[in-house]
């Protein structure tokens, strides 16, 4: 079921266009990475969603009700993460949960238990007593990850939470917003592309403030052009020679291999896909093949080809 839609959004600052004419929904559950270079309307797009900006054309529907209608009722459903997570660096983190949660219209019993859960869900008990000034990078990512699921959304924003972090806590915000995805809608902005491929499902790519792509992971970096590299393990004659005179390739570049096997990485030009050549060769010339695959492209590639001015 669809929770968020976008039609035609477009939103200019001093007669620069940010955002042209951009339209995409996202279903409930889904896992969303949001791409794009600096620039290209990413974080103008997540706060016309969150009602920091009004779109200046089109509309943003919330569960196929209109955000200028549902108004303040449509931020009980969204939780935000900014690029810059503004704390208030003299509070306790106690004391700004607290106040987070009386700006969310939660009080008594029902405030305790939502502060409980974000506080154990973002693993910030160990600081919640200290002041937020005094925090790590990572924990005041944490303490800002916990304002932003307090009040259990049911449409969570996230915008580069991983921005500054060093790689260890990388891989613990990474796990914490795989962790939510699993129970509420997320679109996750960053720059770190292997982030996207551990915790996303879907992309949308931007780019001059319009979509440039929308799909799964898989089926978008599968549509990537270019080189193609393929993975060959065999033990028999001639293996090198074989493969390079084949038609097609750009390198080849021997790897380590026990047992007296051949292990090479081959480069194509992606004219065509050369593993059905290699295997008849294999049959031919009677080697015993141990590994014949095709690397998967990256996404790197795809942001690459999306992106550069070529590309657009």
């Amino acid at each position: 079921m669809t929770l968020l839609t976008v039609l035609g959004v477009s939103k200019a600052f001093n007669g620069i266009t940010a955002v042209n004419d951009v339209s995409f929904s996202i279903d409930r559950g889904e896992v969303v990475g949001f791409l794009g270079p600096n620039g290209a309307g990413k974080s103008t797009t997540m706060r016309m969603i969150t009602q920091f900006y009004e779109p200046d054309q089109g509309e943003i529907q919330l569960d196929g009700r209109p955000l200028e209608e549902a108004g303040r009722e449509a931020k009980r459903h969204i939780g935000y993460l900014p690029e810059n997570n503004p704390l208030y660096g003299d509070m306790l983190v106690a004391d700004y949960l607290e106040f987070v949660a009386r700006l969310r219209d939660l009080h008594g019993p029902q405030a305790r238990s939502a502060i409980d859960g974000a506080v154990a869900r973002t693993g910030i008990a160990s600081v919640y007593y200290r002041p937020i000034g005094e925090l790590s990078k990572g924990f005041r990512q944490r303490v800002g990850l916990a304002q932003a699921i307090l009040h259990s959304p049911d449409l969570l924003i996230l915008d580069e939470p991983t921005e500054g972090l060093d790689p260890n806590q990388r891989v613990e915000i990474r796990r914490l917003i795989g962790e939510l995805g699993r129970e509420r809608t997320v679109i996750l902005s960053t720059h770190v592309l292997p982030e996207v491929q551990h915790t996303c499902s879907r992309l949308l790519v931007i780019h001059r403030g319009e979509i440039a792509a929308d799909g799964s992971v898989e089926s978008l970096t599968a549509k990537a052009k270019g080189a193609m590299q393929i993975v060959v393990e065999a033990d028999g004659q001639g293996i090198e020679e074989t493969i390079q005179g084949m038609a097609g390739i750009r390198h080849l570049e021997r790897a380590r291999a026990g047992h007296g096997r051949t292990a090479v990485t081959v480069t194509t030009d992606g004219s065509q896909d050369l593993r059905p050549l290699i295997f008849e060769a294999a049959k031919t010339r009677g080697w015993t093949l141990y590994e014949l695959h095709q690397e998967t492209r990256s996404l790197e590639e795809l942001f690459r080809q999306l992106t550069s001015s070529e590309g657009a």
